[in-house]
């Protein structure tokens, strides 16, 4: 299961830091993304900190089992919380947040059995 949840882990933690820099580098695609879901612009570098946070926490997890629980739970909340979004601004093009929200919550379960 450990080995598992570090692929899992990894893949989603390069997902995250992938998403938190081009969210900071305000790319033009996650802005115009973010604005279909009504999200305002000042909440894009917290947003960018919450996924990069996330990121090392899944990593850090790899040898700290209640970090690695905590950055998987916050993660899939995260995601959740994107997947609310976009159901409020009736944008059905959910397909990534719903992919991620599932990948965490594998990861959450992934390192609690680990």
């Amino acid at each position: 299961m450990f080995i598992a949840y570090a692929v899992v882990g990894a893949l989603l933690a390069l997902t995250l830091t992938a998403s938190a820099t081009f969210t900071l580098q305000r790319n033009d695609r996650i802005v115009a993304n973010m604005q279909k879901v009504r999200v305002p612009d000042s909440w894009l570098p917290r947003l960018a900190a919450l996924k990069a946070a996330g990121a090392i926490g899944l990593v850090a997890g790899l040898w700290v089992t209640p970090l690695g629980v905590a950055a998987a739970v916050g993660v899939t909340l995260y995601f959740v919380g994107a997947v609310i979004a976009h159901l409020r601004a009736k944008d059905y093009e959910l397909a990534p947040a719903a992919v991620l929200t599932l990948v965490a919550a594998a990861a959450l379960t992934l390192r609690i059995l680990a």
